[in-house]
Formats: C-alpha cells, sequence, structure tokens
C-alpha cells in the first residue's frame, strides 16, 4: 500500500458518497444542495484520479495493482454516476449504454489481447484520453445541473459535452477493435 493505491481507494470510497447524496432525505438536503454536494465529490474524486498517476509516477511509486486498480476506479466511479444521471432523467439511456458498453467491451479486449501476447496492441492512446476528460467535464456538470456563472446552463453544456464524449466513445472504441484486428494478424 503506497500513497497513489490510496488515492485510488479513496476514489472507489467516493462512489458511495456520489450516490447516496441523493439517497438522503430531502429535509437534509434539497435538490440544488444534493447536485452540488455530487458534483463537488465526482470533480474530487476525479483530482485523485490524476493526483494518484502523478504521485506514482513522481515517487516511482508503480505497481502492478495501482494499474489494475485505477481504471477500475474510473470506470466503476463513472458508470455510477451515469446511472444516477439516468435514473435523474438528466441522460438518455443510449448515451449511458454506449460509454457503460464500451468501457465493458474494451476492458475485455484489452484482457484478451493481453492473454494472447498482443497488450500494447491496445495501449491507451490520445483519443481515450480526450473521451476520459470530455466525459470528467461532462458529468459534473451535468451533477450540478444548475447556472454557471449565473448565465450559462451546466445542463445543456454538460449534455453537449456528454454527446460529444458518446461519439469519441464510439470512435475510440472502433479504434481499439481495428488495432486488435491487426495485432491479431501480426500474432498469426
Amino acid at each position: 500500500m503506497n500513497v497513489p493505491t490510496l488515492l485510488t481507494w479513496l476514489r472507489v470510497a467516493a462512489i458511495p458518497l456520489v450516490v447516496g447524496v441523493y439517497a438522503l432525505p430531502q429535509h437534509w438536503l434539497s435538490l440544488p444542495e444534493r447536485n452540488l454536494a455530487a458534483a463537488l465529490l465526482f470533480v474530487l474524486a476525479g483530482l485523485t484520479d490524476w493526483f494518484d498517476g502523478f504521485l506514482a509516477r513522481r515517487w516511482n511509486q508503480t505497481s502492478a495493482f495501482g494499474a489494475f486498480l485505477d481504471p477500475v476506479a474510473d470506470k466503476l466511479m463513472v458508470s455510477a454516476a451515469l446511472l444516477v444521471l439516468l435514473q435523474l432523467g438528466r441522460i438518455g439511456s443510449l448515451v449511458a449504454l454506449i460509454i457503460i458498453g464500451r468501457e465493458i467491451a474494451i476492458s475485455a479486449l484489452r484482457e484478451w489481447m493481453a492473454r494472447i501476447g498482443r497488450s500494447r496492441a491496445v495501449a491507451v492512446n490520445w483519443l481515450g484520453k480526450v473521451k476520459t476528460a470530455t466525459q470528467m467535464v461532462a458529468i459534473p456538470l451535468l451533477l450540478y445541473d444548475g447556472r454557471l456563472f449565473g448565465v450559462l446552463s451546466a445542463a445543456w453544456w454538460g449534455g453537449w459535452l456528454l454527446d460529444v464524449a458518446a461519439a469519441l466513445t464510439l470512435w475510440s472504441m472502433l479504434y481499439y477493435f481495428k488495432l486488435a484486428l491487426a495485432g491479431i494478424k501480426l500474432s498469426e
């Protein structure tokens, strides 16, 4: 156990907090207060994602377990937030299915490629990083669901960005499948 791995575990622990905010009694927190709390928790969890990677590289504390747990924590956090947003009626089921389905498909693809010794063929690239960054901005905007700076609609911007993230999700999934197919042909 090291500090980067501890931060990743904190991100996992934040998942029930983000979901649980909406289960609190109405007299404890109003809906706008719940929205703000969930958005802030999601942003803090996202910051731990960046910070744990930074510290792992800086302090040379990378580990096989940390490399496994980090993307799992990210996928769980995003999936939980998307399910909350779906339940709240702030996103459509197709967008949630595209994003969550892609994560499952690519995780399975990476595992399979690792089994056949071709894991480098589907290593994370810039397209996946842009997709992740886009959804990590969209989700807290959708959770917040209020006005930004008194004039901008967080829901509108979050919805627009999540649609972009869904398009990038499909594009990146096709890209990874293409890379995997090329990797399979090389190993034959």
